[in-house]
């Protein structure tokens, strides 16, 4: 007996493909892919109809545990409040988690990533062991949890079980930090349990995660990559702060990019997480390796981090994508307007976020930009509206935009640059509607164990 086949289709007055935006567009899906698109089509009944879908944006980084402290930590309480202060409330959160609450969490927060268009993510996940730090029966339970939570909510995942070794080029852990110690064999043993389990999933996918080069000596990176399959993403923090590129100077004697550029054969399926630290050799290197600068905007603000030097690394044709990290607010056209209006300030400019001398709309060339170096980054192959692609895309009301009637390009430059948040209406992810009209099918459940969840946690 075969299994049914599952299809729906949509008609867009305005659809955003690969070669460009086009008028009347019939998209048909069937088993969770594109199976026809066609421009210039009539309606057909039983079509879905939207005034204007888009290619759904994936973030390429999130810890979503860190959901759980999203505006609890902006009260000073040191008067050299930084990124390494922050770190310390979010370890206290780390000890905190189990497997139920992190669920609960994951769910919730990937709900809120649905209704503002992300319909993949990256989840760079080190929170390995259980509160007292011995390991779990099963050592992925804490991984397996947050996929509970991507599946409940309905989005895809790239799973990246991350190798945490050190408190600091070779120091070793410290307590508070016992839930993350790991070994390159460890690691192993999740990603081939995880891939085990969903292989068949087609929104869900298993890559590594690197914590940093203070917390995975040479050795260990080695060992993890040889351990690891060969064709998957592999993902680091790197160069966020400036006190971690001293500190690698001093440990490593070279800047964090250009050691992991001189050790490491860096290539596609690389993404350097944040990278905000560079000088002009790092960054013409880090664009011409082909890995994906991973630029987290809205946490890299609210951290003190510092500017990505976008332009120059643009210029040099580097790949970028946008992740929601910390998650202190998951919004795509936040972390895209925020990342071009610092270049903005920086430069007493404006019109920054384009390669030099390029002309054209700001809005469009992030969009795409991020969209290409986010799918990269997820695994996902190429991306956008097109046949044999996943089915993936989101919806948005005309009367949303900033101004009546806009069309092509001036669509993004409004989403990005001229409203608080994207007015996602309806969101397909692999085939399935997971928001319709704005509201997730099962947000009431997910919100009350999320509230749930929350209180346990405070109490």
């Amino acid at each position: 007996m075969s299994l049914a086949t599952r299809s729906c289709s949509v008609f867009a007055r305005q659809a955003l493909l690969p070669e460009g935006w086009r008028r009347n567009v019939r998209l048909e899906m069937t088993d969770g892919v594109f199976s026809q698109i066609r421009p210039d089509a009539l309606m057909q009944p039983g079509d879905h109809c939207a005034d204007i879908t888009l290619p759904a944006m994936p973030s390429l980084h999130s810890h979503a545990f860190q959901r759980a402290m999203a505006g609890l930590t902006e009260t000073r309480q040191d008067a050299a409040d930084s990124f390494w202060t922050w770190r310390e409330q979010m370890y206290a959160l780390a000890l905190r988690i189990t497997p139920e609450t992190m669920r609960a969490i994951a769910a919730q927060l990937y709900v809120e990533m649905l209704k503002a268009g992300f319909t993949q993510v990256a989840e760079f996940h080190y929170l390995h062991r259980a509160e007292d730090g011995t390991a779990y029966h099963h050592p992925a339970e804490m991984a397996q949890s947050v996929i509970a939570g991507a599946c409940d909510a309905g989005i895809g995942i790239t799973m990246l079980p991350t190798l945490y070794r050190h408190a600091g080029f070779d120091r070793p852990l410290a307590p508070e930090q016992r839930r993350f110690e790991s070994t390159p064999e460890f690691i192993a043993s999740i990603m081939s349990d995880l891939d085990a389990t969903y292989r068949k999933n087609d929104r869900i996918s298993v890559g590594v995660g690197l914590h940093s080069l203070r917390a995975v000596n040479r050795e260990d990176m080695i060992e993890m990559l040889s351990l690891a399959p060969a064709d998957v993403p592999v993902h680091i923090h790197i160069a966020e702060q400036q006190r971690e590129v001293s500190d690698c100077v001093k440990a490593l004697g070279r800047r964090p990019v250009a050691w992991l550029l001189d050790e490491v054969a860096v290539d596609q399926r690389w993404c350097l997480v944040h990278a905000t630290h560079l000088e002009v050799r790092e960054v013409r290197r880090l664009a011409v390796s082909g890995g994906v600068a991973g630029l987290c905007p809205v946490t890299e603000a609210n951290l003190g981090d510092g500017l990505f030097p976008l332009q120059e690394f643009i210029s040099a044709g580097g790949s970028f994508g946008i992740g929601t990290d910390s998650n202190v607010l998951p919004s795509a056209n936040e972390e895209l307007r925020l990342l071009e209006y610092g270049q903005r300030l920086m430069r007493q400019k404006r019109c920054c976020g384009l390669p030099d001398g390029e002309k054209g709309s700001v809005g469009r060339f992030l969009y795409d930009a991020a969209l290409q170096g986010g799918a990269r980054a997820c695994q996902q192959g190429a991306a956008g509206l097109a046949v044999g692609q996943r089915a993936d895309l989101c919806t948005i009301d005309d009367c949303a935009l900033s101004l009546p009637d806009l069309e092509g390009d001036a669509i993004l430059d409004s989403l990005v640059f001229a409203r608080p948040a994207f007015p996602v209406r309806d969101v397909l992810c692999a085939g399935d509607w997971v928001i319709r009209d704005g509201h997730h099918r099962h947000e009431d459940a997910i919100s009350a164990a999320f509230r749930s969840a929350m209180r346990d946690l405070r109490s």
